[in-house]
């Protein structure tokens, strides 16, 4: 993820006190991503199935250049993956909104959101 220069976080946000290494020297947020783990939906073949959404917000100063090439190298590692834990089954990639902007940060946003089929 050397695209992301201001890092990959997990945090309940991005922002200058949760998150300040994604910030350079100026203030301006670099190039970075935040993980969010939403909610689970009972689905599966099982009692115990479920799925798991799962979004990755991607954020820069401007442009969307970074954000595009982070997008494409999230699709490659994650869509269709199986995963070695017994419990996770597969993650597929469920759909992008591209080109946006983040009015509190004041800069460009794309997310790209997945699902994880797991076994709870």
């Amino acid at each position: 993820m050397a695209t992301l220069t201001g890092g990959v976080y997990g945090e309940a946000e991005i922002s200058r006190q949760a998150t300040p290494a994604a910030f350079d020297a100026n203030g301006e947020i670099e190039p970075c991503a935040l993980l969010a783990v939403e909610a689970d939906d009972p689905s599966g073949p099982f009692e115990t199935s479920s799925r798991t959404f799962v979004t990755v917000y991607f954020y820069a100063r401007s442009g969307y250049s970074a954000i595009d090439t982070a997008l494409d190298r999230v699709f490659a590692l994650l869509h269709r993956q199986r995963v070695s834990d017994e419990n996770v089954w597969e993650i597929r990639h469920a759909g992008d909104v591209r080109d946006q902007r983040d009015p509190a940060l004041d800069c460009a946003m794309s997310m790209s959101r997945y699902t994880v089929y797991r076994r709870r």
